[in-house]
């Protein structure tokens, strides 16, 4: 039998209790080819200027600058000696600061004018030795990975959380896994999949046999005489909430096991998704000691309506700056397909009309 809605926690309250039970895990060395997606331990520093010196940044021939005086091709001007060929990339020989166009030198005529600097990439111009590469807590993205590798960097100290996901024996076919398994590696996580026998004790000794950070338990959170999940937890170790005001993922659950942060998913992929959303992603930020992802704002292309009492998700699709609503609890497949983001109402909000500037997440 479900819970009354005046039972359900919060979600604020939920989340609250959820982070407090989660820091910071150590840290490991990982190498750059890997580092994408992960959250970045400590700051790192650039160990030297990039270039380290005078590099051409085009082909052409090494000159100095002042000594074409406005050559072009009606006042050509003639050379001393032939220029150096420098290809892009190549440090400059020593008493020239330009590089000229191939087009721009006939036999030893210089036929076309540069300025000081003009091809050329200056010491230090990309970065400065002890330049902040990637700050701690900052999601590595590929453009880290080619600064870090221009500074000849091939490792990163990342914070990557280990997550558990212990599936019940639902009948039919089982998906969550494989989308939570996917959704935590964005998070610059990794998970292992262990499924269990759908029972109070088969649920607790898995809870209780891992090594990972944060545990997921999948399906069999209600509140029916077949659902096991919060009772192999709380064998395990502690229930905080089972019941929170979350629209849809009203029979999820947050406790403690072993000193770890557990969350009942609901088996329902809309709740799933929901529930990751607003507990999950938090507790995988929390772990990795990143930073939160900047929200981004867009206006309804349809109004939202919303009960009093639950914080709702409403699922959508974003495009040139606006949002549209798709649908909340019991939204079919297809309508999961093409949402590729979601507005959380608050519970003391019935919704908001057409045009209204909300919070946009992504999913």
């Amino acid at each position: 039998m479900r819970a009354a809605s005046a039972a359900l926690m919060p979600l604020v309250e939920a989340r609250a209790l959820l982070l407090a039970l989660a820091g910071p895990v150590p840290s490991e060395a990982i190498p750059l080819s890997d580092a994408p997606g992960h959250v970045c331990a400590e700051p790192v520093l650039a160990p030297r200027d990039v270039p380290e010196r005078r590099r051409a940044s085009r082909d052409g021939y090494a000159v100095a600058a002042t000594e074409l005086g406005g050559a072009s091709p009606y006042a050509p001007v003639r050379l001393l000696a032939t220029p150096f060929w420098v290809e892009a990339g190549d440090d400059l020989p020593d008493g020239t600061d330009a590089v000229l166009p191939p087009e721009g030198l006939e036999g030893r005529d210089a036929v076309s004018d540069v300025f000081v600097h003009e091809g050329v990439r200056e010491r230090a111009d990309d970065v400065s030795s002890g330049d902040v590469v990637v700050a701690s807590g900052e999601r590595i993205a590929s453009r880290h990975v080619l600064a870090l590798a221009l500074c000849a960097l091939s490792e990163i100290r990342v914070r990557r959380p280990r997550v558990t996901l212990i599936v019940t024996g639902a009948p039919g076919p089982e998906a969550l896994s494989a989308f939570l398994t996917a959704a935590i590696a964005r998070e610059g996580g990794t998970a292992r999949t262990v499924a269990v026998a759908d029972s109070e004790d088969a649920i607790a000794a898995a809870i209780l046999d891992t090594d990972a950070h944060a545990i997921l338990v999948l399906g069999g959170t209600g509140f029916g005489r077949t659902d096991r999940s919060a009772a192999g937890l709380s064998r395990a170790g502690r229930i905080l909430a089972h019941g929170i005001a979350l629209r849809p993922g009203e029979t999820s659950g947050i406790g403690v096991a072993g000193g770890r942060p557990v969350i009942l998913v609901p088996g329902s992929p809309e709740a799933a998704m929901a529930v990751f959303l607003t507990l999950g992603r938090p507790l995988m930020t929390a772990l990795s000691g990143g930073v939160p992802p900047i929200s981004r704002r867009a206006r309804l292309r349809r109004k939202i309506a919303s009960g009093i009492g639950l914080s709702e998700v409403v699922f959508g699709r974003h495009g040139a700056g606006e949002v549209e609503p798709l649908g909340s609890a019991d939204l079919p497949l297809r309508g999961l397909i093409r949402a590729d983001a979601a507005v959380l109402v608050p519970p003391e909000r019935e919704g908001y009309p057409e045009g209204t500037e909300v919070e946009v997440l992504d999913l």
